[in-house]
Order: C-alpha cells, then sequence, then structure tokens
C-alpha cells in the first residue's frame, strides 16, 4: 500500500534504536533488557534484536544483563561539540577569564535535561577539577545547571517533573529548594555552588544569551574549593558575569556591558 512504511525499513529501525537509546538518563544510567521492553513498550524480540546489534557496534557496553551507553558515543559527542563555531567564539573569552583568574572557564548549554560543556580553557594549576569536551551532567546541578534553569522556563518545567538526582550529598534534590533557588539566581544575575558535583569543588556561572535574547548557555568558572573561597568568589564572580556579556554580544544579544 503506497505510503505504508515497512516494518524493517531503515528509518523505522533508526526510529526505535532513538527509543532505547533515550531510555537511558542519568537517573538510569543502567537498564535490563526487561526494563527497555518496558521503557520503550517495543517487542520482547525487537529490543533483544536491536540491542544485541547496538552492543557489537559499541553504541551500548553490557555488564552482566545490564546495559549503559557505550563510551563510543561520549567520544563523537566530545568530538561533534569541538567543531561547533560556538566554541570558536567562546575560546578567547574563555582563556581570557582563565588567564585572568587562574581557575578553569567553561561553556555549557542544554540538551534534553542534561548539561553539556561545548568549550573550555583549562587552569594550569596542578590541582584543578578536571573536564572534558562533551562531559554531561544532570543540569540540576552546579552553577551552571542552575543558570541554564533560571532563564528556561520549559527546560525548568521539564526537570521538575522527575526526582532530582544527587550527585554528591550537597546536591539539591528538593524542588521546592531549587525553584527558590533559581529567583534567586535570576535576581542576582549570576549563580554560586559548592560541591554539588564534586565535593571540593566550587563553581560560578553566569548566563549567556543569543541573538532575539533567549539563552544561550552558561559560562562558569570551577576550581577546587580550597581556592574558591566565598570571598575569593566574590571577587571573581564581577569577572565572570563580563566575559557572559562579551560572549552574548559576540553571540548578536543586545546585552549591555555589567557595571
Amino acid at each position: 500500500m503506497a505510503g505504508k512504511v515497512a516494518s524493517n525499513s531503515p528509518l523505522l529501525v533508526l526510529a526505535k534504536i532513538s527509543t532505547i537509546l533515550d531510555a537511558f538518563t542519568f537517573s538510569t544510567p543502567e537498564r535490563s533488557l526487561a526494563d527497555l521492553r518496558t521503557a520503550t513498550g517495543l517487542p520482547a524480540s525487537t529490543v533483544q534484536r536491536l540491542v544485541a546489534n547496538l552492543v557489537q557496534s559499541g553504541f551500548l557496553d553490557r555488564h552482566g544483563d545490564q546495559f549503559r551507553i557505550g563510551l563510543r558515543v561520549a567520544t563523537w559527542a566530545g568530538s561533534a561539540f569541538h567543531g561547533l563555531d560556538v566554541g570558536e567564539l567562546a575560546q578567547p573569552v574563555l582563556a581570557a577569564l582563565r588567564d585572568e583568574t587562574g581557575e578553569t572557564a567553561c561553556l555549557f548549554i542544554a540538551t534534553r535535561e542534561l548539561r553539556v560543556c561545548v568549550a573550555m580553557a583549562e587552569s594550569r594549576h596542578s590541582v584543578r577539577r578536571v573536564i572534558a569536551l562533551g562531559e554531561v551532567t544532570p543540569v540540576n546541578v552546579g552553577s551552571s545547571g542552575r543558570v541554564l534553569l533560571a532563564w528556561n522556563d520549559e527546560l525548568a518545567t521539564r526537570v521538575f517533573e522527575h526526582p532530582l538526582p544527587a550527585l554528591t550529598q550537597e546536591t539539591i534534590v528538593d524542588v521546592d529548594e531549587l525553584r527558590r533557588s533559581l529567583v534567586t539566581v535570576r535576581e542576582r544575575g549570576f549563580a554560586y555552588t559548592v560541591g554539588e558535583r564534586t565535593s571540593s569543588v566550587s563553581s560560578v556561572a553566569a548566563p549567556v544569551f543569543q541573538h532575539g535574547g533567549s539563552l544561550f548557555g552558561a559560562l562558569s568558572l570551577l576550581g577546587p574549593s580550597s581556592r574558591m573561597t566565598p570571598d575569593v568568589v566574590t571577587h571573581l564572580t564581577p569577572s565572570v558575569v563580563a566575559a557572559g556579556a562579551h560572549l552574548s554580544r559576540a553571540l548578536g544579544a543586545a546585552v549591555t556591558a555589567p557595571d
């Protein structure tokens, strides 16, 4: 029949594969075949066949009867973000902030309910928070996540529909508490967190806007809490906010330089 898609057509198979991969999240990084059948609604035979092919191709890794996203996928993600034009725009801004402050400067964007590092200038200190291009973290965690949620109501609504994952004891997992913190972030124009992504690591982040005024991402400065004490962060925050405004203007946003 004309217009009917065959059950084994490449497009339909890709759609099923995408559904399987979408079932893996930060809160459920590992799933069994039974979990995947429930999460996707696909027939057991289809899930078993496609998962076997995904493992063979490196899209999934298997640990006993559990499956998780393969490291090969993470490698592709890092190289994809590295090639973005925005990385070229952001790099000199991040490098200048790193040179001024001595700490690692990063640019994060939101994808689904995650935040992704798309550009960075790493601290030259021997003791530093190691981060990689393409690194993903739940968007409710850390100062950059706070910024991404504070200026994106649609994203915040989606995130609040599910339990908030905790990476450390400092991660905010109470929805009402996180909502209140987002109001404070909007009022101040920046976010400051301690130990939410990694214990003993502090970060301060400011928004980066794009043409039209919508949020593009979060520019973050991060380092060991022993160096980035509250007093030091107070001194560094204006530089982070200014760097965010600088990159916003480079992306076509009508943002004035902070006082």
